[in-house]
C-alpha cells in the first residue's frame, strides 16, 4: 500500500517564525487579560516604564467601569528591528456597563510597541488605542448645561 500526499513544509528562518508566534501570543496574551479585566495580567505584559503608567491607569478605569469588555485584534503588520517590535493593528470592540446596557461599540487603529525576543512585553503604544475607553466616553458626551436658579 502507499500513501501520497503533499510533503510538509519546512520553515526556512526557524528562530524568526518562533519569535513571529512569541510576538503574537504576547498580542493575544494583553488582549485576553484586557477583555477578563486581569490587571495583574495586563500589567504583567507592560515593561515597568513611567511613560506607560497612564496606559495602567487608563486599563484600571475601564475595568471598574465596565463589567464586560468584547475586544478583537487583526494585526495589520509587524516591523521587526533587532529588539524593536512594531505592531500595527486594527481593532473592535464592546464596552458594557451592565448586562442591559446597548454598549459602546468602537474601532480603531494602533502601534504596539514591543521589546525583547525571548520575552516579548510591551513597552509602549500609539495612535487611537481600544484602552481608556472610558476616558474616551467621558471626553465624548456632551456637558450638561448649569442649571439657573429660579
Amino acid at each position: 500500500m502507499m500513501v501520497v500526499g503533499c510533503p510538509s513544509k519546512t520553515i526556512r528562518y526557524p528562530a524568526e517564525h518562533e519569535r513571529l508566534l512569541r510576538i503574537d501570543q504576547a498580542l493575544d496574551s494583553l488582549r485576553s487579560a484586557y477583555q477578563r479585566k486581569d490587571r495583574s495580567g495586563f500589567h504583567s505584559m507592560l515593561l515597568p516604564l513611567d511613560q506607560l503608567d497612564d496606559l495602567r491607569r487608563q486599563v484600571d478605569m475601564d475595568f471598574e467601569t465596565f463589567s464586560t469588555i468584547s475586544l478583537e485584534f487583526k494585526i495589520e503588520r509587524v516591523m521587526i528591528e533587532k529588539d524593536d517590535i512594531d505592531v500595527f493593528i486594527h481593532w473592535q470592540g464592546t464596552w458594557k456597563r451592565d448586562a442591559n446596557d446597548m454598549g459602546i461599540r468602537q474601532r480603531g487603529h494602533a502601534r504596539l510597541q514591543w521589546v525583547g525576543t525571548q520575552s516579548i512585553l510591551l513597552r509602549g503604544a500609539q495612535g487611537d488605542l481600544p484602552f481608556g475607553m472610558k476616558t474616551k466616553q467621558m471626553l465624548s458626551e456632551p456637558l450638561s448645561p448649569p442649571t439657573q436658579p429660579r
